[in-house]
């Protein structure tokens, strides 16, 4: 009768876990696209709200296919940025994205929202990255932490955001690539901020990598590499 019961439960696990892996398009089948290579974390952070519906039927070939290309944006990322988190996330369509994400102390002094010069290079090689890949839509975030108040922290983050966006423009990247570049303040914390160390995660800035349409339709016609 044990043996009997532990089988049954074996199987409603495995049940269970079937169910998952088939859920989405390109962000669980395409995870296995590709080896992830120097900082990238994780094969997928979690889910997120960038990237507008695209208006294309997107099938599980399409998916698994933009998810390898995300591979490997998600691996140059990595090897040319030195100083962000690079890891690969599910953008509103399903499908596989890169987020990368500058702590605000790399970026920029207190409370200011004008690039030193250390992050002007950092970034100079990020630009290279969108260059080469063009067909991905970026958004770009300025998140602060809980210190102060919206008055402050609002404009803080949006200034910042659009800092970065305006530095990666003076690289060369094409405007049309950066889709929205604002800043959200204190509302979407990664840590505790009550504690020196989850604030200083606060500050940061996400930069978001995710298919457009033509991306998709690429991936549809079997040219996206």
């Amino acid at each position: 009768m044990k043996k009997f019961k532990l089988m049954t439960l074996s199987m409603c696990m495995l049940a269970i876990c079937s169910c998952a892996t088939k859920q989405g398009t390109g962000a669980l089948i395409g995870a296995g696209g590709g080896a992830l290579l120097g900082g990238i974390i994780g094969k997928i952070a979690g889910n997120t709200a960038v990237g507008a519906a695209i208006g294309t039927a997107v099938g599980t070939g399409t998916g698994a296919i933009i998810g390898k290309h995300m591979d490997k944006v998600a691996a140059e990322t990595a090897a040319k940025v030195q100083n962000a988190k690079v890891e690969e996330v599910t953008d509103a369509n399903g499908l596989k994205a890169v987020k990368v994400t500058f702590d605000s102390g790399i970026l920029f002094a207190t409370n200011k929202a004008t690039l030193n010069s250390t992050s002007k290079g950092e970034l100079a090689k990020f630009s290279t990255v969108l260059k080469d890949n063009n067909q991905c839509y970026v958004d770009i975030y300025g998140h602060t932490d809980s210190t102060g108040n919206d008055g402050i922290n609002i404009p803080l983050s949006n200034n910042r955001a659009i800092s970065v966006a305006n530095y990666l423009k003076s690289c060369g990247v094409n405007a049309a690539q950066l889709q929205n570049i604002n800043g959200k303040g204190s509302s979407e914390p990664v840590a505790d901020n009550s504690t020196s160390a989850g604030r200083q995660q606060n500050r940061r800035v996400e930069v978001y990598l995710y298919a457009s349409k033509a991306m998709v339709e690429a991936a549809n016609n079997g040219t996206l590499k």
